[in-house]
């Protein structure tokens, strides 16, 4: 609490802090605001018979706002989405790798514009596709969810779920700027913390915890032991790092000596952090979505059976999604390490400043020694996150566990969690305070 007490005594600080926590609350409220045209009550008992599978991940990623169709439905998606292509975008341009490694500051303000107009184009096409889907889901079964159906109603979604994306993504940005940790990350957060109580409560109910099941109390005291463990080997694998020696030659200017200190390069094993699982679950959303919506629209009798069978394939918990999610985050955890860490620049700016790595010449062979040792890490670090990504499917499969306790939500929340109080660490520390993370 003393802590705390200093970190509020800090100006920029709390102010920092109170415009996240003024920012969360606005996202919330605004996942509560239904789009125009769909009957809240309806859709709740719907959504109830579909909690499981794309659509209660999907949920889990909007905070909830799907489940109401709120003005937020489609939560941060379009954003990540449009995050992926660009970044890919990067590689394969040459245009667009001149602004992104060239142009600096400004080439990067370019970039996340091209970003934010993406967004606006995916968020319009997912909330066209979303309103299709929630007419036919409507239709087919004989309730109400859609108070008309047709152009008006379609347009009204588009509006204003792609109205709800784009202030999602701008508040999300602000927060970055103006508040404390990445704010997209913590919007996502927001939104899986605010789940939690629910969760819990289905818990009890499947368990038959109130009737003193003793099988079940014993599942819960199972999964409550799992989830633990699993918070242990997050924080363990987030703080995990590899330290490369650097040494410095020394120098004589006139009577003074300089350098010859010892230091070292920290090569984080997870150094993506939860981007790579949070793109893959944004990729894999997009062909199950699809093709049910293809599915709805085309109805039956229309030769659409292939549709049906890899709807089933790729449904959540499936072998072939979990085979694709692995795949997916580990492509993403070493592309995005890339992104983040360069070798050669690492290389060079040491022999730049008279420092190198004991036994290694300096340049080439230097930046070969570091991204061989940055390829095992990374391995290392990737293989966890797609096990630990894995776990709630497998957990949800056979023991009938909420996504909320599974391993990509606990490894979203861990890691947000994390490198916000290492930003208030920093802050604090700067300012000569004791900061959270106590040393030995």
């Amino acid at each position: 609490m003393s802590t705390m007490g200093n970190a509020l005594k800090i100006g920029e600080l709390r102010n920092r802090i109170l415009f996240t926590l003024g920012a969360i609350l606005v996202f919330r409220l605004g996942c509560q605001i239904p789009t125009p045209g769909v009957d809240p009550a309806e859709l709740a008992k719907f959504f109830a018979q579909q909690s499981s599978g794309v659509l209660g991940f999907f949920n889990l990623f909007s905070g909830g706002a799907l489940a109401k169709f709120s003005v937020f439905a489609l939560g941060i998606a379009p954003y990540i989405n449009s995050s992926i292509i660009m970044q890919l975008l990067v590689y394969v341009i040459p245009t667009l790798e001149h602004l992104a490694k060239e142009e600096g500051e400004e080439g990067r303000k370019k970039i996340n514009q091209y970003t934010r107009y993406g967004t606006i184009v995916i968020g319009a096409l997912q909330a066209l596709g979303l309103s299709y889907w929630l007419e036919n889901a409507s239709g087919q079964m004989g309730g109400r969810l859609v108070y008309s159906h047709g152009w008006g109603f379609r347009l009204t979604a588009v509006v204003t779920l792609t109205a709800g994306t784009a202030f999602i993504m701008w508040l999300g940005e602000q927060m970055t700027a103006k508040g404390i940790g990445n704010g997209i990350s913590l919007l996502i957060t927001a939104g899986i913390v605010a789940g939690l109580p629910s969760a819990i409560a289905h818990s009890f109910v499947t368990f038959h915890i109130a009737d003193g099941d003793p099988g079940g109390i014993l599942q819960m005291l199972a999964i409550l032991a799992i989830v633990f463990v699993t918070i242990g080997a997050v924080v363990a694998m987030q703080d995990g790092m590899r330290k490369i020696p650097v040494q410095h030659a020394k120098r004589v200017v006139g009577r003074r000596v300089y350098g010859g200190a010892n230091t070292h390069i920290p090569l984080k094993v997870n150094q993506a952090g939860v981007i790579p699982v949070i793109f893959a679950s944004s990729v894999l959303m997009f062909p199950t979505l699809i093709l049910t919506w293809y599915s709805n629209i085309a109805g039956k009798g229309t030769g659409e059976d292939w549709v049906t069978a890899l709807i089933g394939m790729l449904r959540w918990g499936e072998p072939l999604y979990l085979f694709l999610e692995s795949v997916l985050i580990i492509f993403f955890t070493y592309f995005y390490t890339a992104i983040l860490l360069n070798p050669k620049e690492m290389a060079d700016n040491l022999k730049k400043y008279g420092g190198f790595v004991p036994g290694i010449r300096a340049g080439r062979k230097t930046a070969e020694y570091i991204d061989r040792i940055l390829n095992r890490i990374t391995l290392c670090g990737a293989v966890f996150l797609a096990a630990i990504s894995v776990l709630p499917q497998v957990l949800y499969k056979y023991m009938n566990v909420p996504f909320y306790f599974g391993g990509t939500a606990l490894l979203i929340v861990v890691g947000v969690v994390l490198d916000t109080v290492r930003q208030m660490e920093s802050h604090m520390v700067t300012r000569h305070y004791q900061g959270f993370m106590r040393r030995s």
